[in-house]
């Protein structure tokens, strides 16, 4: 395969799976403003803290309040993270790529991006945000069953799933780092009812309260770090997502699981091993902010190592710490 249309089906579901995570990020905020916006009011800064668009986004917003960041986050054409901008550069990889992807999901695509450039237009955000960022998802995972079903389970598709993957175990991450770092306005509301609403709305961000609450009767803080990390059944997990993504990678190269032919793998089994055999009790230990952030930062070397192993016509001198979008 050539490593154009690789690196196209590649970032086709990374953009795709942004778009519905960011709706995932944003969702968590409305939800939680219903509750908490009389006690604590609202918090919209964090949202952009947490993606890594601050200066950006202060550059060019000033405050943050929730229209500025609302914009930002779902219509701006110059912020690469945004829903609109993740939606539109999908549908422009998936064009690049017809001829290897179903007609199914070129139309997908397509409508996906349709709809969101119709609600910058007539405002359906702004004045029905749930509705709007719940099609959002559902969109998303039209993509997903779609796909599924209809493109050959070939290399093709182990590249798509590389990317969906690494994109779903980040944000899973981001969406677990709101919660515990950001959103917590001091430690006495710990074990309240307010610490519970909260715990809660981040499982459902994740599409994770009902499984979660199969597994674990009642919300701990402990518990629901562990099963958004460690759990190796809930597709949402990181580990999950990142054992996954190991397993593609080693098919596109033919290699066997317990070695490496490739940086790309080697840094994916590193990582993967050693949660293999971490426990959340650890992890807490040792702050899980700095977990979180640590886990991102080598999230992001194993997008690199992906870049430099499949799609990179010329070795990489710079030595900088890649963005997470396509150049």
């Amino acid at each position: 395969m050539l490593s154009r249309v690789a690196n196209s089906i590649y970032w086709m579901s990374r953009y795709m799976e942004r778009a519905e995570n960011v709706a995932r990020f944003i969702g968590v905020n409305l939800n939680l403003t219903l509750d908490m916006a009389a006690a604590f009011g609202e918090q919209w800064g964090p949202l952009v803290n947490i993606t890594g668009d601050k200066e950006q986004f202060a550059k060019r917003y000033g405050e943050a309040t929730r229209e500025n960041v609302m914009h930002f986050l779902t219509f701006d054409l110059d912020n690469p993270n945004s829903i609109f901008s993740s939606v539109r550069r999908a549908r422009e990889n998936a064009r690049s790529v017809r001829e290897i992807i179903s007609t199914e999901m070129w139309e997908q695509a397509n409508r996906s991006y349709l709809m969101v450039r119709d609600a910058a237009k007539n405002k359906l955000a702004t004045e029905n945000p749930h509705d709007f960022y719940t099609a959002v998802k559902m969109q998303s995972h039209l993509f997903d069953g779609i796909t599924e079903a209809t493109m050959s389970h070939g290399e093709a598709w182990h590249f798509l799933q590389v990317g969906e993957l690494l994109e779903r175990a980040d944000k899973t991450s981001r969406i677990l780092d709101v919660k515990y770092f950001i959103l917590v306005p001091d430690a006495q509301t710990a074990g309240t009812a307010i610490d519970n609403i909260q715990w809660a709305a981040l499982l459902k961000s994740a599409s994770a309260l009902e499984m979660y609450r199969k597994h674990s009767k009642r919300i701990d803080p402990f518990k629901v770090a562990d099963f958004l990390i460690l759990n190796r059944d809930f597709p949402r997990s990181v580990h999950s997502c990142l054992s996954r993504a190991a397993q593609s990678l080693h098919a596109i190269s033919d290699s066997a699981l317990d070695a490496f032919s490739n940086k790309a793998e080697q840094q994916l089994g590193r990582l993967l091993a050693e949660l293999n055999y971490t426990q959340i009790d650890e992890i807490i230990a040792g702050g899980l902010h700095e977990f979180l952030d640590g886990l991102q930062t080598r999230l992001n070397r194993v997008d690199d190592a992906v870049f430099e192993t499949f799609f990179a016509l010329r070795p990489i001198t710079n030595g900088g710490t890649q963005q997470q979008t396509q150049s």
